[in-house]
């Protein structure tokens, strides 16, 4: 099992799925060219940094909603709030 299938377990994060589908499950979820970012939250422990970043990519011409988008990267690190996440999945 790779790093990313790992930490997307410990997320619970799809590793394909529609951008419609994440919209539905995570709050903060942006179009970003012909990427999807996603920062989401995970508890770890009181005074934590607990949001993280993620990416994914469409995997076919289709930039619907219901277009398959495959997940490609996770932040190694979390951040204290999602524009800090969002930030680092912009830049990656």
């Amino acid at each position: 099992m790779t790093s990313l299938e790992k930490k997307a377990r410990t997320y619970r994060l799809p590793e394909t799925t529609t951008s419609e589908d994440l919209e539905s499950g995570w709050s903060t979820v942006i179009n970003f060219g012909n990427k999807v970012l996603v920062a989401g939250y995970f508890y770890s422990g009181p005074k934590a940094n607990d949001y993280y970043g993620a990416i994914y990519e469409h995997t076919t011409p289709d930039m619907s909603c219901e277009g398959e988008i495959r997940l490609v990267a996770i932040s190694d690190e979390l951040f204290a709030d999602n524009g800090h996440a969002l930030q680092w999945a912009m830049r990656h």
